[in-house]
C-alpha cells in the first residue's frame, strides 16, 4: 500500500518518471529488507543490477539506436519519406492514405517514439488527405493509428528493451535479433491491414495524383535512404553479417553519413545539439532502467511474480484466459504509461509466468506485448497520442477520440490474430533455424504445454534455450516425476511432456 501511495502522490506533484521508480523501490527496499536502515545495501540493490545490465551485448544498441533515431529525425527524414510515398502509391485508389501509412511506419522505425511519428509526418499528411478529399475523421484514425504501431519496425528500441527486460528475470534468454525477426510479419500484416482500408475509403476520392517515372526517381533519390536503414538492419541480422547488438553501430554510422554527407541536411553544430539531446535522453533512460531493474529485483525478494501466478491458477486460467487478462491488463497500462517503463517493470513479470505455467514462447508474447503497449497509446479515454493529436491538430478531443475508432478496432483484430497465431511471430525463425518449411507452423499452447511439430519428430528448439526438445526428453527420460512440487520441476503422464520450471530454484536442479 505505501508504495502505491508512494507512486500516486508523486505522480500527482508531476515529478520525473525517474523519481517516482526510485522512490517506489526506497520504499519497497524499507519495508521488505533486514537492512531496512542502510543505505549502503540500498545502493548495492541499485548498482548490482545495473552492472549486469552493462554487461550485456544487447545494452550496447540501445544509446545507439537513439542517436540514429535522433539523427535521421533532425535530418529530414520525414519530409522526404513523405514525398517518396506520395510519388509511389498516390495515384492508387487509396493511395494517399497508403502513403501516410508507409511513411508513419517507416518513420516510426526511424525516431522509435509514436507521439514524435505523429507530430512529424502526421502535420503533413493530415492536411494532405483532407485536401485529396478523404474524410477528415479517417484522417485523423490513419495518422495515429499508423505512427503507433511503428513500433514493429526494425529497428525497434521497444523490441531491445523487452529482450533485456526479460533476460534480467533470469528465467528465459530472449534474443534481440529474434525479436526483429519476429516483428517482421506481424508489422507487414497491420500494414496491409491499414492499406485495405484506405483503399476501401478512398475508392470514391477523385482528387488523385498522376503517376510519374520522373517524379517518383527524383523522390526515392532522397527518399530510399529512409527506407533502406530497416532493411539493412533486418537482413544484416538475418543473413548473419552482425550480431544484433552491432546493428545499433551500423544504423548509428548509417543515419550519420547518409544526413551529414549525402543530403548535408545536418552540420557540425547541428550534430552536437542532436547528439546532446540524444545523451539527455539515454541518461533519463539509464536511470529508469537501473531502477527498474532494482525493483524488479525486490520484486522478486517479494515472491510477487509466484503469488500472481498462484492467483491465476487459483483462477483455474488456461493460456487463453491468462492472454486475454493480460491483454486487457497492458493496454490499460498503455494508456498509463510510457512504454518503456511499462515493459522494464512487468516484462519480467509477466513473460516468465507465460513462459513457465502456459508454455508460451518468450519471443511470441514479446511481440503480443508490445502490441499491446501501443494499442494502449491509442486507447481512450487517457491514451497519450489521443492528446498529441488535439493539440497538433486542434480539433476538439472527442472528435480525436471517434476518429481513432476504426483503427483500434482493426488494429485489435490484427493482436488477436497475432495472439492465438504463433506462426505470425516464430514462423521465420523458425524456417531460418531449420529450412524447412513444415517447420514454419507453430500452434498455440491451447492446452499450456509446449508445442511440438505437426509433421513427425524435428529435433526443434523450444524457444527459451539451444537445447532442442528431442535432446531435453532423451536427458530426462529416466527423471520422470508425476507430483508438482513448488520447488521443483514437474513432468506430466504423457510420454511426450516437457520440464516446467515452478520455481526460480528449478535452475538449480537444471544445471544439476
Amino acid at each position: 500500500m505505501m508504495i502505491l501511495l508512494a507512486i500516486a502522490g508523486l505522480a500527482l506533484i508531476g515529478a520525473p518518471l525517474f523519481v517516482i521508480i526510485g522512490a517506489a523501490t526506497g520504499v519497497a527496499f524499507e519495508q521488505y529488507t533486514v537492512q531496512a536502515s542502510s543505505f549502503w545495501r540500498l545502493g548495492e540493490w541499485v548498482l548490482n543490477p545495473f552492472e549486469n545490465l552493462m554487461g550485456k551485448d544487447a545494452f550496447l544498441a540501445v544509446p545507439l539506436f537513439i542517436g540514429a533515431g535522433a539523427i535521421m529525425t533532425e535530418g529530414g527524414m520525414a519530409r522526404r519519406l513523405v514525398d517518396f510515398m506520395r510519388a509511389l502509391l498516390g495515384w492508387l485508389p487509396g493511395g494517399l492514405g497508403m502513403a501516410a501509412v508507409a511513411a508513419c511506419m517507416g518513420f516510426a522505425a526511424i525516431s522509435g517514439s509514436s507521439p514524435v511519428t505523429l507530430i512529424a509526418v502526421g502535420s503533413i499528411m493530415f492536411p494532405a488527405l483532407v485536401k485529396a478529399g478523404y474524410p477528415e475523421k479517417f484522417s485523423l484514425g490513419l495518422v495515429m493509428t499508423a505512427g503507433s504501431l511503428g513500433c514493429l519496425m526494425v529497428p525497434s528500441l521497444i523490441l531491445v528493451i523487452y529482450a533485456l527486460a526479460v533476460m534480467s528475470a533470469g528465467s528465459a534468454t530472449v534474443d534481440t535479433g529474434q525479436m526483429f525477426v519476429a516483428a517482421y510479419v506481424p508489422a507487414t500484416a497491420v500494414a496491409l491491414i491499414l492499406c485495405l482500408y484506405s483503399y476501401w475509403v478512398g475508392r470514391g476520392v477523385a482528387d488523385r495524383a498522376r503517376f510519374s517515372w520522373a517524379r517518383l526517381w527524383e523522390t526515392a533519390r532522397e527518399g530510399v535512404w529512409a527506407l533502406a536503414l530497416p532493411l539493412i538492419v533486418f537482413f544484416g541480422i538475418r543473413e548473419g553479417f552482425f550480431a544484433p547488438f552491432k546493428a545499433g553501430a551500423v544504423a548509428f554510422a548509417y543515419a550519420l553519413v547518409v544526413t551529414t554527407v549525402i543530403h548535408r541536411e545536418i552540420d557540425l553544430r547541428k550534430l552536437i545539439n542532436v547528439l546532446a539531446d540524444a545523451g539527455r535522453l539515454m541518461g533519463m533512460l539509464i536511470l529508469i532502467i537501473a531502477l527498474t531493474f532494482s525493483l524488479n529485483q525486490l520484486f522478486a525478494l517479494m515472491e510477487v511474480e509466484k503469488k500472481l501466478a498462484k492467483l491465476l491458477l487459483d483462477w483455474n486460467l488456461g493460456p487463453i484466459g491468462f492472454m486475454l487478462l493480460t491483454n486487457v491488463f497492458l493496454i490499460v497500462l498503455g494508456a498509463l504509461m510510457d512504454s518503456v517503463s511499462a515493459t522494464l517493470v512487468f516484462a519480467p513479470i509477466l513473460a516468465p509466468i507465460a513462459v513457465t505455467h502456459y508454455g508460451i514462447d518468450p519471443v511470441h508474447f514479446g511481440i503480443v506485448f508490445v502490441v499491446n503497449m501501443e494499442i494502449g497509446y491509442l486507447a481512450p479515454p487517457v491514451a497519450t497520442n489521443l492528446f498529441v493529436a488535439a493539440a497538433l491538430f486542434k480539433k476538439p478531443f472527442g472528435l480525436v477520440t471517434r476518429a481513432i475508432m476504426p483503427g483500434l478496432g482493426l488494429t485489435t483484430a490484427a493482436l488477436v490474430l497475432f495472439m492465438f497465431v504463433p506462426t505470425c511471430s516464430k514462423g521465420m525463425i523458425n524456417f531460418q533455424a531449420s529450412g524447412d518449411i513444415r517447420d514454419v507452423w507453430e500452434p498455440f499452447p491451447w492446452d499450456g504445454k509446449r508445442w511440438t511439430t505437426l509433421f513427425g519428430s524435428h529435433d526443434k528448439t523450444a524457444g527459451i534455450s539451444d537445447i532442442s526438445e528431442e535432446a531435453t526428453q532423451n536427458a530426462l527420460d529416466d527423471t520422470k516425476i508425476d507430483k508438482l512440487s513448488d520447488d521443483d520441476y514437474y513432468f506430466d503422464d504423457d510420454d511426450d511432456a516437457t520440464p516446467v520450471e515452478t520455481d526460480g530454484d528449478a535452475g538449480a536442479s537444471r544445471d544439476a
